[in-house]
């Protein structure tokens, strides 16, 4: 008697087992990497990426990159999900993450050809992982709020690459200056420094405003352009009628009636209208709409007035004014009116924008780029976003440490020391994890033309015989000192980078089966040979 065989999945299943799906998962990972290597550092060069509709991004930033690319090989997604925590957690130091990922599983590659397992290459990664924290922290120097030169320096070396050399120590000095001025009680939110952009001027004339900018111009020609001694009402409800929510019929059977109804109306706006008048407001910044008899009432006082502001703006407009946001009209008084020493609208080209300044301690302000064309300024803006990230993490957590590569090599000297004192096979992996730090200088090197084994030999002697912060100055295309050279990283960008990536290569080896449905008889996109959703960008 035959058996019958055992049918466990349906056909549509495909299955990738054991060293496939290992080499599978590692090539996708591998050509991440890849992909934004050449992005790294100041000689680092960008990506064009263009959108089926024609969008185009021109960046170096990893986490820009990565997010705009169609990737579709689950493995290659989870790349993409370090590059984005890296993002979310410091705001800088994306492709160093992503790079640093993709190395520690090509060289687990190697130790698999020698028949190693995969549960000892991420018992040695982990071991590498822990030891690299204890290690940066022992190496990390202590910063206080009060070193505005470090950072500063910090600032600069985060913007280096971004397109903004020309003018990062203008920038340098408008970041510190921002952190510093929303600082309270030693905590720092980012959202408190709005990034406003204006198509005109050149990147030089990027400017702090001690105040806000919103890009919403006054919402009637008659309005006052210019309003001095500002007492600003925030209110977050229409200056209109309320329509009803369910459907409602009036009957009309006169024309007295509808000119009664009419004049009703009329009668409601006029006391909304007055109520902000007897206030004291001058000026009203309003999150709902505005009806036009409203505008009339309100260019007639002269108030000066904008509708449909974001909730976000409203927020920052009440830090920096101290104004407190009005959800009942019963409510608008004096007490709750922001104060500021002018507000008006500026016209720059084609954008209008309504600018809110001489704000006493504002803890809310804004940094507005100007520049040539709108990939400029949103490049410019990345800059400025990875300064202002890396400025606040050294803030936080009062470390930082040397750059241009000193602190891989360093890593990896001591990793290596480290792994001698090892027995089993671990020190192996912890080999393989050092040399994946090299990567870094390594691809400094070859980003700004120089040859990388010669780079590379002279850092390690140079660290062998002590100078620990012997880096990569791509400035001067010499290895030297880096603290005197003034490249400095935040502790936290180092960190971050090595625990996500040694996190998601230890995941991803520890796949040995990779089961997917194609859904409805097509085949699995993205598992094959190559990541479908990135074709032909190796």
């Amino acid at each position: 008697m035959t058996e019958k065989p055992v049918v466990l999945m349906p056909e549509d299943i495909q299955r990738i087992m054991g060293k496939d799906a290992q080499r599978n998962n590692i090539l996708a990972a591998k050509m991440v990497s890849e992909v934004i290597k050449t992005t790294l550092g100041p000689k680092g060069m960008d990506k064009m990426l263009v959108s089926p509709v024609n969008d185009i991004i021109v960046t170096n930033d990893g986490v820009t990159i990565l997010d705009e690319m169609q990737i579709e090989h689950p493995a290659a997604k989870m790349m993409v999900e370090i590059a984005k925590t890296q993002e979310s957690e410091v705001g800088d130091g994306t492709t160093t993450a992503v790079m640093i990922a993709g190395k520690l599983l090509e060289n687990a590659e190697k130790l698999l050809d020698k028949k190693i397992h995969p549960t000892i290459i991420t018992k040695g990664y982990g071991l590498a992982a822990r030891k690299s924290q204890e290690i940066l922290n022992e190496i990390a120097l202590k910063i206080t709020p009060e070193n505005e030169d470090v950072l500063k320096q910090v600032a600069m070396t985060a913007m280096t690459g971004k397109g903004a050399e020309g003018f990062k120590k203008n920038f340098a000095e408008i970041i510190v200056k921002a952190v510093k001025q929303v600082q309270n009680n030693g905590k720092i939110d980012l959202k408190d420094i709005k990034i406003e952009k204006s198509k005109g001027d050149g990147i030089k004339d990027t400017e702090l405003i001690s105040g806000i900018v919103l890009d919403k111009e006054k919402v009637s020609v008659d309005m006052p352009e210019i309003v001095d001694n500002a007492k600003i009402a925030l209110i977050d409800f229409p200056l209109e009628l309320k329509n009803p929510e369910i459907d409602t019929k009036i009957s009309i059977s006169s024309p007295e009636q509808l000119q009664g109804f009419i004049d009703q109306e009329e009668k409601t706006i006029k006391n909304m209208i007055e109520k902000v008048k007897m206030s004291g407001a001058n000026v009203v910044f309003c999150q709902k709409g505005v009806d036009d008899f409203a505008q009339y009432l309100l260019s007639k006082e002269k108030i000066y007035c904008c509708r449909r502001v974001g909730r976000s703006d409203m927020e920052k407009i009440s830090k920096a004014t101290g104004g407190k946001i009005v959800s009942n009209l019963g409510e608008l008084n004096s007490s709750e009116l922001g104060n500021a020493q002018i507000v008006q609208e500026i016209k720059h080209g084609d954008d209008t924008l309504t600018y809110i300044e001489g704000c006493q301690n504002p803890k809310a302000l804004t940094i507005l780029i100007h520049g040539g064309t709108e990939h400029v300024i949103d490049e410019i803006e990345r800059a400025i976003k990875d300064g202002l990230g890396d400025v606040v993490s050294s803030l936080k957590t009062g470390l930082v440490v040397p750059g241009g590569g000193a602190i891989e090599i360093e890593l990896a000297r001591r990793l290596r020391n480290f792994g001698q004192t090892l027995s089993g096979r671990e020190q192996l992996a912890v080999e393989e994890f050092a040399s994946a730090l090299e990567f870094i200088p390594v691809t400094l090197a070859e980003n700004a033309g120089l040859d990388p084994i010669d780079v590379l030999t002279e850092l390690k002697s140079r660290h062998d015989s002590g100078e620990r912060n012997a880096g990569l100055n791509l400035f001067t295309n010499k290895v030297e000192n880096v603290l005197e050279a003034r490249i400095i990283e935040p502790y936290k960008i180092k960190t971050q980078a090595i625990n996500s990536a040694s996190e998601v290569a230890i995941m991803i080896l520890r796949i040995d089966d990779v089961i997917a449905s194609s859904g409805k008889g097509g085949s699995m996109q993205g598992m094959g040979g190559m990541p479908s959703g990135m074709a032909g960008l190796d």
